[in-house]
């Protein structure tokens, strides 16, 4: 059974709705009578510790961390120029909460893009500032977990693009 298993201890991985998270290591436990696996993940940004049933783990949408290729797209993304609609900002707020939540880093950089603050621009509601800061947070997590370094340094990386663009 544990050369099946998707993630080994010490692996870091992405739940969609918590972030990056590093896999503790698998445990079994009674539930309902019940044995069941369940992958043990620490995300020490928010100090929990999350308990995912083996067999579970596609319908969670727990993956590993993105490939170069994919967290290059999502750096491009960030340079592009922000789209931002004309809609209600409750209706967009919906589609920013979505698209951080997907855990896609594709998408939670079209948000950070997007809600980016510009020099000229009016100031931001304080919505708009949260779902921007959970966006950015969530993207420098996990460049910070791909290359191996500092949330600082990852943060700066993201600041320096945007700030470029």
């Amino acid at each position: 059974m544990a050369e099946e298993l998707a993630f080994a201890a010490g692996d870091y991985v992405v739940y969609p709705t918590h972030g990056v998270g590093k896999v503790l290591g698998v445990e079994t436990r009674e539930i309902a009578e019940q044995s069941l696996q369940l992958f043990v993940i620490s995300f020490d940004r928010d100090r929990m510790t999350l308990r995912v049933p083996i067999t579970k783990v596609d319908t969670a949408g727990l993956r590993k961390l993105s490939t170069q290729k994919v967290m290059e797209n999502a750096l491009t993304t960030l340079k592009g120029r922000a789209r931002v609609k004309r809609t209600m900002w409750s209706r967009r707020a919906q589609e920013y909460e979505a698209k951080i939540n997907s855990g896609d880093p594709v998408s939670i950089a079209e948000v950070v893009r997007d809600l980016h603050p510009n020099v000229g621009q009016p100031d931001q509601s304080f919505s708009e500032r949260q779902i921007y800061e959970a966006a950015f947070d969530r993207l420098a997590c996990e460049l910070a977990a791909m290359e191996c370094v500092g949330k600082e340094e990852a943060t700066v990386k993201l600041a320096d693009l945007l700030n470029a663009a």
